[in-house]
């Protein structure tokens, strides 16, 4: 049996364009939902979930965002200079994560239901994959735009293309973005290798979910969360 993983990586770089005028003075991720900043609605569930060491990467306004966290002792930075992408953010992130299993999460989601990261944690226990996704399906994505990413095979396996939409959030070894030749990539570069060689899984989120990447999901993950009885 696998131990389950205990580092987190959160995404925070990113330059938010889609957000307009909201990022103008702030980074993304400091933008309030439901009265709380985004980074801060992920660094709770870090929280609910038993983390011990969490990176958030920076780069836009990174002094900004590092300020927010100043307080909190058990965050580290990983600065990015130049943006990396996700593979090539976490891969500069992992000597503060450490070896092993690390868990990811976008900073402009907010959950409703079960603790995804706590739930990634569990089931990677018992599972004998490399990377696994939490999904939704695209019926119940709201505020994503677009088709499903991904299918999803009854032994847990995803294929490219389906009803589920990536959560982000996931479950991945740390030595599988470690041993990816570039410097900036996405992580989707990681995830075909895996899929090819079977070792790619998913789980259903069961509860609500919502991407805040544009204006008009700030109002529909307040509704969320007022919904769950959350906000």
């Amino acid at each position: 049996m696998r131990q389950p993983p205990r580092a987190l990586m959160v995404f925070a770089a990113g330059l938010g364009t889609r957000m307009g005028a909201l990022v103008a003075d702030r980074p993304k991720p400091m933008i309030p939902v439901a009265g709380r900043a985004l980074i801060d609605h992920a660094l709770a569930l870090a929280d609910g979930a038993g983390v011990t060491r969490t990176v958030v990467n920076t780069h836009y306004r990174a002094a900004a965002l590092a300020a927010h966290l100043a307080g909190r002792r058990d965050v580290a930075l990983s600065h990015e200079p130049e943006l990396l992408e996700t593979g090539g953010g976490l891969k500069a992130a992992l000597p503060l994560l450490g070896p092993g299993p690390v868990l990811t999460l976008n900073s402009d989601t907010v959950w409703t239901g079960p603790n995804p990261l706590a739930a990634l944690a569990g089931a990677w226990v018992g599972s004998d994959a490399a990377a696994l996704l939490m999904l939704v399906p695209a019926a119940r994505a709201t505020g994503h735009a677009g088709r499903g990413d991904f299918a999803l095979g009854p032994d847990g396996r995803i294929a490219r293309g389906g009803p589920f939409v990536y959560a982000g959030a996931q479950a991945i070894e740390a030595a599988a973005v470690a041993a990816h030749p570039g410097r900036a990539f996405s992580l989707n570069a990681v995830w075909d290798g895996l899929i090819a060689a079977g070792r790619a899984c998913g789980i259903v989120h069961p509860g609500g979910w919502c991407d805040v990447g544009r204006p008009e999901g700030i109002a529909l993950a307040e509704a969320l969360l007022r919904q769950a009885g959350d906000g």
